[in-house]
């Protein structure tokens, strides 16, 4: 239904398929596309489990679930403030079920510049998605076997294990498993104020 949907509104907006926004007003938001963490997000070398763990599915298969698109996208966008460009163009280029209108729309969905009501101060935390929907970290252990040893307890913020916890399970933040590289509560207040300020001079 939902690809049906945004094939009706890419054929009557057809302006979306060449990079415009639905909400006028965020097509001025400037990104900071970090060239470094959009490889990372890529490359799946973020240093939050289930965005990586996404990430390489994607890589290694062409496939990922609708629910992650959703949280890769926003942690792209509102988390590593990338344009939603390079991540749209991005899944077009590995989904095997790639659809150009569900694509977009998904992106711009994320993004908070579609014509749904997503509303631009929803972001993504992905470490309690990650505790919600892959709560025992099967998917996350299929996927990033360097995590396989690690306990379920910090499986999905291993950023946070103490260094003598690190070296029972062989695991080394920063060597064997990368340092978050961004901190998400900081990235938040950023968006927030990104946005405001597109929303205010609209």
């Amino acid at each position: 239904i939902w690809r049906e949907f945004y094939q009706m509104l890419l054929h009557h907006q057809p302006q979306l398929a060449e990079g415009q926004t639905f909400k006028p007003q965020f097509n001025a938001i400037t990104f900071a596309n970090d060239p470094a963490k959009f490889a990372a997000w890529c490359e799946a070398r973020t240093g939050f489990p289930l965005i990586d763990a996404a990430m390489r599915q994607l890589n290694q298969t062409g496939f990922m679930h609708n629910r992650l698109r959703m949280v890769t996208a926003s942690f792209l966008v509102k988390d590593l403030h990338v344009d939603w460009r390079w991540g749209e163009r991005y899944f077009a280029q590995h989904l095997l079920d790639f659809d150009l209108a569900a694509n977009n729309g998904g992106w711009q969905w994320a993004a908070s510049t579609g014509c749904d009501a997503q509303p631009w101060f929803r972001i993504f935390n992905p470490t309690p998605q990650s505790e919600k929907f892959d709560p025992q970290g099967k998917f996350i252990r299929r996927y990033l076997p360097e995590l396989a040893n690690c306990p379920i307890k910090w499986l999905h913020a291993p950023a946070l294990m103490p260094v003598n916890e690190q070296h029972v399970c062989k695991i080394r933040i920063g060597q064997n498993y990368p340092a978050p590289i961004v901190d998400h509560a900081l990235a938040r207040i950023k968006t927030l104020a990104l946005y405001e300020q597109k929303k205010v001079m609209s």
